[in-house]
């Protein structure tokens, strides 16, 4: 069975700009896992901003998540009450929507595993100060 993981905007904006200085590391580490990747909206939209740069890049990835590459958690409107509290709990981070989607997405799923570029994750806690772990070796 394979292992299920979340993933945030960086390694995801890594792994379709081939100028990112992430890249490969993102690329082989990936490639090397056997796993399913999870994310939200909110990252699949963050990711397509940051790829503005291409459009042959954004279409890339939105191809790449279309084709299964990606599993995409929904948030609700349910949910944002929650993303409230983590907004105002990380306020001195600050903790941006796309990163509250993540660790909201780990609340719901159990997935409690991240691939992230960024030390937040290191920060960030679930409901009864359960850590969501970030693999990516760094």
């Amino acid at each position: 069975m394979q292992n299920t993981f979340l993933i945030d905007s960086g390694p995801l904006i890594a792994l379709f700009d081939r100028s990112d200085k992430y890249h490969k590391r993102v690329y082989d580490y990936i490639r090397s896992l056997s796993c399913h990747l999870v994310s939200t909206l909110a990252v699949l939209t963050e990711v397509s901003h940051m790829l503005d740069f291409s459009v042959e890049a954004q279409i890339d990835f939105l191809s790449w998540v279309m084709s299964g590459g990606l599993r995409l958690e929904p948030v609700e409107r349910d949910d944002l009450g929650r993303i409230i509290e983590l907004t105002r709990k990380y306020h001195d981070l600050p903790i941006d929507f796309a990163d509250a989607t993540l660790v909201l997405a780990a609340e719901k799923t159990g997935i409690r595993a991240v691939i992230s570029i960024d030390s937040d994750f290191d920060i960030y806690r679930l409901t009864g100060k359960v850590r969501i772990n970030n693999i990516f070796p760094g």
